[in-house]
């Protein structure tokens, strides 16, 4: 599957943003005298954004309060503890001298690129996007065309690789080649069934864009 852009999402496809999140949310219960939930329970409500994940902890009189401290604490220091997955960086060298490089997260602007410049400015992203205010979340297709634009690339010849449903919907919202990566948040049956144009298992598998 050659392509001449590749356009990933950020947290459970380029970087385990888990265990930051994971703290963030554990201390705004904490503030709200509840007990911090356990990592695992986490990685299954993270996926819809940062109310959707409280929303999953809290029952919805508590919803707001929690969610402004959680974005509090998760501001404070988004990349502690945030990683790059094992075995991605030799695979974004090699992309990165051939392909156009791009970023398409629903997470916040700000933290995307505050987490971009602090993991990934050894590569060159030609475009780091976070949601804004106003624009369309994925699966909505608008900004992952707004990039290829950007990238000066046509939709056909630029791959989408993310970790969810939600991205698989994108790619092919937008005319693009969807891939799903397995070692991401979601379980490796949901992205089956999203019907990727390529499921890969391991960092190694994505050469196949080179």
């Amino acid at each position: 599957m050659r392509v001449d852009a590749v356009v990933f999402d950020l947290d459970g496809t380029l970087v385990d943003s888990l265990p930051d999140i994971a703290a963030a949310l554990g201390a705004a219960l904490v503030d709200h005298g509840r007990p911090a939930p356990a990592l695992a329970q986490v990685r299954d409500w993270i996926g819809g954004g940062a109310q959707a994940l409280v929303e999953h902890a809290v029952e919805t009189a508590l919803v707001a309060s929690v969610l402004e401290r959680f974005r509090v604490h998760y501001r404070a220091d988004p990349a502690a503890h945030t990683r790059i997955f094992d075995g991605l960086e030799p695979v974004l060298d090699r992309l990165a001298a051939t392909r156009k490089l791009a970023i398409l997260s629903n997470k916040p602007h700000d933290l995307t690129t505050a987490i971009a410049g602090a993991l990934l400015a050894r590569w060159p992203f030609a475009a780091v996007v976070g949601g804004t205010a106003g624009a369309p979340l994925k699966p909505d297709p608008t900004t992952a065309l707004a990039i290829a634009a950007r990238l000066d690339v046509p939709p056909g010849r630029c791959a989408l690789v993310g970790d969810a449903a939600t991205d698989v919907a994108t790619a092919r919202a937008a005319g693009m080649a969807a891939v799903a990566v397995t070692w991401g948040y979601r379980p490796r049956a949901e992205l089956v069934a999203a019907n990727p144009h390529l499921l890969v298992d391991a960092p190694a598998e994505l050469a196949a864009l080179a």
